[in-house]
């Protein structure tokens, strides 16, 4: 699981070369970072990347990075909560955030289609 904070000192420390892309997954932005390092392209790129990963919450950082539904996170402590049980009704909700999720570009096919079978295995 992907820390905020550590992304945040990477994106600080070797955001010019792009670490912090790696850090986070978007390994072939990752690449392009290091593809233009030479140019100083890069270092105003993960300056706003800094700006972005400070400014951002726990909860939108988990969704984005972590692949964590914002309906299973735990409104104090941001945190993916295991639910059991679940009705058919929430079960619905989360494979309709699952699908947004997918559709926004958060999370690829394969991710999409495991976390939905996982899902629909639960119920």
């Amino acid at each position: 699981m992907r820390n905020r904070t550590a992304a945040i000192l990477i994106c600080f420390f070797g955001g010019y070369f792009g670490i912090h892309k790696f850090y986070l997954g978007k390994n072939i932005a990752g690449i392009i970072y290091l593809v233009f390092c030479w140019t100083f392209i890069p270092g105003i790129i993960s300056f706003f990347d800094f700006l972005g990963l400070c400014f951002m919450s726990d909860r939108e950082f988990d969704a984005r990075f972590n692949y964590a539904m914002p309906n299973q996170l735990d409104q104090s402590s941001s945190r993916p909560v295991v639910q059991s049980g679940r009705s058919s009704k929430d079960a619905t909700a989360i494979l309709y955030d699952l699908k947004k999720l997918y559709e926004d570009g958060i999370i690829t096919a394969e991710e999409y289609e495991a976390k939905r079978r996982k899902m629909l295995d639960d119920i």
